[in-house]
């Protein structure tokens, strides 16, 4: 890659964290106002992947996230405005208010619709993929989970039939070690989840799911291989989230992790590591059309109607 080229995707990625990070930072500062009533599961932590991943896809390539989802929305290009009106239960929202945090869906971008049934997505993405194949269409599809979803049945059939098929998708594992508040180690006998790609007959790997120039470079690889009609790939990325499973606050008096833990994953967080990737100025441009950003972003929330509301006026009422 030239290097004018390779600093301009560095500041790209950078752009697209920063994003990620100071939108769930303003949701965290506004929840305690009670105008976001809808559960939040943050994305905090984990912003390396969905930038990465989502860096290197075409827009016409589609994405089936899972809860944890305002990062894979805003990384695909979802409207920010549309999610935290959804996340205010707005009708300007982008599930039109009936969905929430857990259900967002922005079709122009790609992002078909994130899901709370765990795993749930899953096969949803093989579908799309499969109606590629059948179409005859360039396009690939992405399931994202967590690792606990690993440990559902349709995880291991969808990789089976993937595999079988030779779809045009990838599967990516975000591991943050936890489902809920129980350590992998307490819930898989065999704690490689990338392995599970063997017994399919597919390539899998792990990789630091904080390194998002990494993540961007093995995705592009697992995106080619799709692309080009050999089939599909496992991606286990290692990454962690730093607030409670499910809502705003830090949950270390609940005793399943330690404070170190969290300290030495936020030691290499994603967001502040990449911060070479710009200079000081380019730095401070980015946060302050970010902050604007948001600005105008919870401005159109609080001022949109209510689901209710609009109904009634496309009814005549």
């Amino acid at each position: 890659m030239k290097t004018d080229g390779q600093r301009e995707l560095k500041k790209q990625l950078y752009y697209r964290m920063l994003l990620l990070r100071r939108s769930e930072e303003r949701i965290v500062a506004n929840y305690h106002l009670r105008e976001m009533r809808s559960p939040p599961h943050m994305y905090m932590g984990h912003e390396a992947v969905a930038a990465g991943v989502c860096a290197a896809l075409r827009r016409e390539d589609v994405i089936y996230p899972y809860y944890r989802s305002h990062g894979w929305y805003l990384a695909k290009g979802g409207d920010l405005n549309e999610m935290i009106a959804e996340l205010h239960g707005r009708a300007t929202g982008c599930s039109r208010g009936w969905g929430g945090s857990m259900h967002l869906i922005h079709i122009p971008s790609g992002v078909m619709g994130t899901t709370a049934i765990v795993s749930g997505n899953i096969s949803h993405a093989a579908g799309a993929a499969l109606a590629f194949r059948m179409k005859g269409l360039n396009a690939i599809s992405v399931a994202i989970f967590g690792d606990g979803a690993t440990e559902e049945g349709v995880f291991h059939e969808t990789l089976n039939f993937a595999a079988v098929y030779k779809l045009p998708m990838i599967f990516v594992c975000e591991n943050n070690i936890y489902a809920t508040n129980t350590h992998i180690k307490d819930r898989q006998a065999q704690t490689d989840i990338f392995r599970r790609a063997d017994g399919y007959g597919m390539p899998g790997m792990r990789i630091d799911g904080n390194d998002v120039l990494r993540v961007y470079d093995e995705t592009g690889r697992a995106v080619e291989r799709a692309r080009i009609g050999d089939g599909p790939t496992l991606l286990e990325y290692m990454t962690y989230r730093y607030l409670e499973h499910c809502g705003v606050n830090e949950d270390l008096e609940l005793g399943y992790r330690t404070e170190d833990e969290v300290r030495r994953w936020m030691s290499i967080d994603p967001v502040h590591t990449a911060e070479k990737f710009v200079s000081e100025q380019e730095r401070k441009n980015m946060e302050s059309e970010i902050s604007a950003k948001l600005d105008e972003a919870f401005a159109f929330a609080k001022s949109s109607p209510w689901p209710e509301t609009l109904i009634a006026e496309e009814a005549g009422a």
